[in-house]
């Protein structure tokens, strides 16, 4: 498995996530209630990306080290 370009992409992601937190916060006609609300989400799948890339990581270490016994 490719980790470096599974990261690499995960990284493309994460920017364009925050260009999209960045267009929110520099939204001057949102309330601080719409902005949270806004942001949310945006959290959420990062975490979830996040979490993503944490378990292909552990399951590639595991895949080779079955592959090592």
């Amino acid at each position: 498995m490719d980790i470096d370009f599974i990261e690499k992409k995960l990284e493309e992601i994460y920017k364009n996530l925050e260009d999209e937190v960045m267009e929110i916060l520099m939204n001057e006609a949102l309330d601080k209630k719409q902005t949270n609300l806004r942001m949310k989400p945006i959290t959420s799948s990062k975490k979830i990306l996040e979490n993503a890339l944490e378990s292909i990581k552990m399951v590639d270490r595991l895949a080779k080290e079955e592959l090592k016994r």
